[in-house]
């Protein structure tokens, strides 16, 4: 006979599966954090240097290619982010013997991608009318709005995450010339942080 004790925390475990997604990667958290930090340093290259510095004015960013360029090089480091995540949370999810696909996941999917993809559209506002100053604060508010809203569906460590992108994406509505670097410690430093935390945590 198992102990009631036993029992409750069995109960609770399997509640917990078939409500929360549990098979995200730490280990993806810390590559995309990786990918954004080059290619914030990418941008950086392009945009300022070697005249000037970050919390400096800078020039417009008029030039067609260099337009195009940042774009290519931010779709990049979203389909590595995207891909990353979905290899290795696929991987994870096998040997805990998961279900990957499953009506957790779509919730927490759904949560996520409804904010991100209206940032993402927000975004293309902007450029379209050459208001690339808060481009930085309005992917970081909704990336943090769509943390906060899936981590209902998910490890707790994302609330933290998406409350820290909210606060950066805040701070660099009222500060522009700061944008690049908040966009850097937000995709990249926060990223890496927090998947190292959800690595060592659950993923070992």
């Amino acid at each position: 006979m198992k102990k009631p004790e036993q029992e409750l925390a069995e109960i609770k475990s399997m509640m917990e599966r078939s409500t929360r997604f549990l098979s995200l990667s730490g280990l993806a958290g810390i590559l995309a954090g990786i990918y954004a930090f080059a290619g914030a340093g990418i941008a950086w290259y392009w945009i300022y240097f070697p005249d000037t510095e970050f919390g400096t004015e800078s020039e417009p960013i008029s030039s067609d290619e260099l337009q195009v360029n940042l774009l290519a090089v931010a779709l990049l480091v979203l389909l590595l982010a995207i891909g990353s995540a979905y290899l290795l949370s696929q991987n994870k999810s096998q040997r805990k013997a998961q279900k990957f696909w499953s009506s957790a996941s779509k919730r927490f999917l759904l949560a996520l991608f409804i904010p991100v993809l209206a940032g993402g559209l927000f975004s293309f506002a902007l450029i379209h009318e050459n208001t690339y100053q808060l481009l930085a604060p309005a992917t970081l508010i909704f990336y943090g709005l769509g943390l906060i809203n899936a981590s209902h569906f998910t490890l707790g460590e994302i609330r933290n995450l998406g409350v820290g992108q909210l606060v950066l994406g805040i701070f660099a509505a009222f500060f522009p010339d700061f944008g690049l670097i908040c966009w850097a410690l937000g995709f990249g430093v926060l990223h890496v942080i927090y998947g190292s935390m959800m690595y060592y945590r659950y993923d070992r």
